[in-house]
């Protein structure tokens, strides 16, 4: 806490002195303060020809665009609008002090303290570390509940070169995205931001390779966690979660859009096609990678015979809150499929399908044949920073759409 207590009075000392309102173009070493801990990543900015900033966040191999920067007043905003988060920043020679800010509903809900350095990118380690470790390999993961009381699967895919270290983490509703960092000594240290998330992990590495830590996840969250090495490590099947009640063969929705309209699954755009059901969010991070997926394979497809639906279930269930949210979805990504608010992801999110057991995770992805049956549902979305368990998604959607498009 004392650190974090030191970190405050810096930055308030430097919020006295003198802020500057321009940047040429440069890359930032950032950090977001996790009470003892430092949670980093890159930064790289460029100026733009009307006055404002395109910034990009690195994690890792991940260039991840933010949304259009600008200073207002004396401090410079680095805002990821989709998530309703902004980097609030004094600037000053070679440094930034700050705040990580997410909105809810209309109000600042949480606070990180924030500050960057001008210069190289690193994240742990400054300087190349020695260690003689090598924690490359596929491990089964627990997320331990407080006391140890229960826990949670997922599988850890890590791979080191030399002391650098990149992977993620798969659980049965998504994936961790781009997590990278360092390896020293006999520990290992990884890290992401993302505008929505900000995950930090530090862990021990034993001697037999079990690897045993902790990871910081946003505001305030903390988990224990023990990952061992398992090559045969595997997660349920995604088509397990999530399926039709007994009874039921089809799945029939009636949802507005934004701007009112009332979309159906009996709508006459949708006779004798393929469907696809993206249940989906506007504070979803894996969700954002799954619809990066879906925007050109739509556009290249849509004429075979495809049609791809969006079904959006927010924080609030009323429009003139989450419709704004769906529409900057839609114009970030260049959405070309309609999205439909269809409710709120809580408990109460299955209610809105009740042809569906539950609604897992999100995205949840929903097949529908020509005939208007539901041949398969799929939880989660392993994105492009899982490597070959992304590749293999996307065969297996190309697969069985050709399947589907050929009965």
């Amino acid at each position: 806490m004392k650190k974090a207590v030191s970190f405050l009075l810096a930055l308030s000392s430097f919020f006295v002195g003198y802020s500057q309102t321009n940047l040429p173009k440069s890359t930032w070493r950032a950090a977001l303060q996790r009470g003892e801990h430092e949670l980093p990543f890159g930064l790289d900015i460029n100026p733009k020809a009307n006055g404002k900033y395109e910034v990009f966040v690195l994690n890792g191999s991940e260039r991840l665009a933010m949304d259009e920067a600008y200073f207002e007043g004396d401090s410079l905003h680095i805002p990821m609008l989709i998530f309703d988060s902004d980097l609030v920043v004094k600037v000053s020679g070679n440094q930034m002090r700050g705040s990580w800010k997410k909105n809810r509903n209309g109000a600042w809900v949480s606070v990180l303290p924030f500050k960057a350095d001008k210069g190289d990118v690193y994240l742990f380690a400054k300087t190349k570390p020695a260690t003689t470790k090598n924690v490359t390999g596929k491990y089964a993961t627990y997320f331990l509940r407080p006391q140890g009381k229960d826990s949670t699967f997922a599988v850890g895919i890590l791979e080191q070169k030399g002391t650098k270290l990149a992977g993620t983490v798969l659980t049965p509703t998504g994936d961790y995205r781009y997590l990278a960092g360092d390896v020293v000594g006999d520990s290992l240290f990884m890290s992401c931001y993302d505008g929505s998330h900000a995950f930090l992990f530090r862990a021990a590495v034993a001697s037999n390779g079990t690897i045993r830590g902790g990871v910081w996840s946003g505001i305030a969250g903390f988990q224990n966690f023990v990952s061992y090495r398992d090559e045969k490590a595997e997660l349920p099947p995604p088509t397990a979660l999530t399926y039709l009640k007994p009874g039921n063969e089809t799945l029939e929705f009636t949802f507005p859009d934004t701007k009112g309209n009332m979309i159906s699954s009996k709508d006459e755009r949708f006779k004798g096609k393929v469907v696809v059901l993206q249940l989906s969010g506007s504070w979803c991070p894996n969700c954002m990678d799954e619809t990066r997926f879906m925007v050109p394979w739509y556009q290249k497809n849509a004429k075979r015979g495809v049609e791809i639906v969006g079904l959006m279930f927010e924080r609030s269930p009323e429009m003139k809150v989450s419709g704004p949210k769906i529409d900057f979805m839609a114009k970030r990504f260049g959405v070309p499929y309609p999205l439909l608010l269809a409710g709120t992801n809580d408990a109460n999110a299955g209610k809105s399908l009740p042809a569906l057991n539950k609604v897992a995770g999100y995205p949840t992805t929903i097949f529908i044949d020509k005939k208007g049956r539901v041949r398969e549902i799929h939880t989660g979305f392993s994105g492009p920073g899982t490597g070959k368990y992304y590749d293999q998604f996307i065969e297996d959607f190309n697969a069985l759409i050709t399947k589907l498009l050929s009965e």
